[in-house]
């Protein structure tokens, strides 16, 4: 296991002080960040973060560019041993899920970010790639915090993506068609690139290398307003839907435009309720990720895992 982080070192933004951060680039532009953390050292090898993605708890994915289903290919762990026997030389990444419920060294780290509300945090994904390595030029609707931890990765920065941007068809990846650069880095260990919601980029290794990914849930507001209904209902809310003052004019096959302004009224009523958005928000915006794992101890966690690890073809207990 690697060094835990020194609490008295320089700041993980290195010359950018954390005011500066969030006004210019919190969830507004990249912001690469040479030096970071130059000292840190894995608490993870490629050869445990393997043993990890061989237990039924942990969640990981196997990506391949050119895999046995085709360009892109995903697979989902758990994984065994022979899997890694045959992987190829290059072209892939292993991506660990939630590598801070398991590795308390890793969970350390979230220390680094307190310029942020902790209950945005996600979780911290642990990626090993072998030379040549990626998931594809994409982008994702959270910030995100990469770390270089071990060798080097280049990533490549696009514009700005949405729900217009052509995907890929034939993955379950979301892989951009036609991914246009406009920006280059190569990230060696210390180093961190901030990425806002929904710029494309796309990392890959050159050589091995391992990459820890901070990220920061961003709910849908669909799934968000989905989950406000179910408490509503949960509390017993009745209210019901009436109508506008009604007129012989609105009596016809059409909704009339007072029917669409009399249920946006009536809804933006519902909502305008503090303490039951303060409420249902705090405990929504803090649900645990996997709160099946949260509820255990980390002893309890730790023991599950059984410290199984992958070496040179073989599994050790």
């Amino acid at each position: 296991m690697g060094n835990s982080i020194d609490k008295e070192s320089l700041s993980i933004l290195g010359d950018t002080s954390a005011a500066e951060f969030l006004q210019h680039y919190w969830q507004k532009q990249p912001l690469l960040i040479r030096d970071a953390l130059p000292d840190y050292e894995s608490p993870v090898s490629a050869d445990e973060l393997a043993g990890l993605s061989l237990e039924p708890e942990v969640e990981s994915r196997i990506v391949e560019e050119n895999g046995r289903d085709g360009p892109w290919s995903v697979r989902h762990g758990p994984f065994e041993e022979d899997d890694y026997q045959t992987m190829p030389e290059q072209d892939w990444t292993l991506l660990v899920q939630g590598a801070d419920l398991w590795v308390p060294e890793v969970k350390e780290l979230l220390q680094r970010f307190d310029f942020l509300p902790a209950w945005r945090l996600d979780d911290i994904m642990i990626s090993y790639a072998c030379d040549g390595g990626s998931v594809g030029p994409h982008f994702d609707q959270y910030d995100v915090f990469l770390l270089q931890v071990e060798g080097q990765r280049c990533w490549q920065i696009g514009e700005e993506c949405g729900t217009s941007t052509p995907l890929r068809e034939g993955t379950e990846l979301r892989i951009i068609e036609g991914f246009k650069p406009v920006q280059e880095w190569v990230l060696n260990p210390g180093d961190m690139l901030y990425l806002p919601p929904g710029v494309g980029h796309w990392g890959v290794a050159e050589g091995e290398c391992l990459t820890f990914s901070i990220g920061f849930r961003s709910p849908t507001l669909a799934d968000m307003l989905g989950d406000l209904a179910v408490e509503m209902i949960t509390q017993g809310n009745t209210q019901h839907y009436r109508d506008p003052e009604l007129t012989v004019d609105m009596a016809s096959r059409e909704i009339h435009p007072a029917f669409i302004d009399q249920a946006k009224k009536q809804l933006f009523d519902l909502l305008n309720d503090d303490e039951l958005i303060e409420d249902w928000f705090a405990r929504f915006m803090t649900a645990p990720k996997y709160p099946e794992l949260e509820e255990q101890t980390e002893e309890q966690r730790h023991a599950s895992v059984r410290g199984r690890r992958y070496f040179n073809g073989d599994a050790v207990d």
